[in-house]
């Protein structure tokens, strides 16, 4: 990541110290609301009728990568109020890796294993460097199974390539999961936002949430960026992964989607092929 600086961009809405901190920590809590609310109630109001239009069979947690198929959401992924809090960590070159609503409806909500983002993403990208903007469209609270992060685990232990076991088919919104031995979960510090405010993450740490039990639904939009100078594999993910360029100039020979399209060839060959970019 990029290294803070002893001068603040007044464009940036993180202060150098607060860039440290996140580098060290592998998080962040941004206690402002995010969006306006006019504009934060116009992303609610897209994923509302996202939600509205899935498919009988398809879990709210797994609506994954939602831009390929609903371009409108670039209006929000591409915000500034997104960009200048993320580009004091990545630089002003910035790529958008990926988006995903996981929504966790109330009483039966399922919940996330424990994980590193990075499991996931270990072929597409180079280097591992990814920041996500975790955008609470409900409140999240331990009462319906907001998020916890183990700190500092982006850059000790496995750094972000830990083991992982199996589970059950249905069992979490994921296949599979840590092994208990490496997830530290005895350090986790629960993420509890209100509605319209956010947190940041490092791609490579150690992250999960509970089921979600509640009679209050659970919603959060996750916003990754990384720096242009980031490789994706475009020979191996071309058929299933696009990533746009969100500001400044491509650093890394990467080719980019247009964010006026909709992708809906992608979609369907994730959803045959059972690819998530989480």
């Amino acid at each position: 990541m990029v290294a803070p600086t002893s001068t603040t961009n007044p464009r940036h809405r993180l202060t150098p110290a607060e860039v440290e901190i996140y580098n060290r920590e592998g998080y962040h809590i941004f206690r402002d609301q995010l969006f306006p609310s006019a504009k934060f109630e116009g992303l609610k109001n897209c994923f509302e009728n996202i939600l509205d239009n899935l498919e009988a069979d398809v879990r709210p947690e797994s609506m994954d990568v939602p831009h390929f198929q609903n371009p409108e959401l670039f209006q929000w992924l591409f915000a500034d109020e997104v960009l200048d809090l993320v580009e004091p960590i990545i630089g002003p070159d910035i790529a958008l890796f990926s988006s995903h609503f996981i929504c966790k409806p109330k009483g039966n909500g399922k919940r996330v294993p424990w994980h590193e983002d990075s499991h996931y993403w270990k072929t597409m990208i180079t280097p591992m460097e990814v920041v996500t903007v975790w955008l609470a469209i409900d409140p999240s609270t331990k009462l319906n199974g907001c998020m916890h992060v183990v700190p500092h685990t982006h850059n000790s232990g496995k750094q972000g390539f830990s083991d992982y076991d199996d589970l059950k088919p249905g069992e979490a919104v994921f296949g599979d999961e840590i092994k208990p031995s490496q997830r530290h979960a005895e350090r986790a510090v629960a993420v509890e936002l209100e509605a319209g405010q956010c947190s940041l993450h490092d791609g490579r740490i150690i992250h999960g949430s509970a089921p979600n039990t509640s009679d209050i639904r659970r919603c959060g939009y996750t916003m990754r960026y990384m720096s242009s100078k980031v490789k994706l594999n475009q020979e191996m993910v071309g058929n299933y992964h696009n990533i746009y360029l969100a500001r400044g100039r491509d650093l890394g020979g990467n080719t980019y989607g247009d964010p006026t399209k909709a992708y809906p060839d992608i979609a369907r060959f994730r959803a045959k092929h059972g690819k998530n970019g989480h």
